[in-house]
């Protein structure tokens, strides 16, 4: 079933530029697996999110709307230094 979860977060990852692909993908790679279920959950609803208010909240111009996204945006932030 995990491998299921995966594969299905693996696709919904894709998104509309190679920058957000890249960079939520490899949260899913690099973070996932060790996330508790509520980072987990947090991660599959912020892929929920429309691409223009992940380009803005990555690229710091705001913040997004529940605190478990600003952690995995910050998250994300960090590891990318930007």
């Amino acid at each position: 079933m995990e491998e299921a979860r995966i594969k299905r977060l693996r696709w919904r990852t894709r998104r509309g530029t190679r920058e957000l692909d890249a960079l939520f993908g490899g949260w899913l790679d690099e973070r996932f697996a060790d996330a508790d279920e509520a980072q987990r959950q947090a991660f599959e609803a912020l892929l929920d999110v429309q691409d223009p208010d992940l380009w803005d909240w990555v690229m710091g111009h705001a913040k997004a709307s529940r605190a478990d996204w600003q952690a995995i945006i910050d998250d994300i932030r960090a590891r990318h230094r930007l």
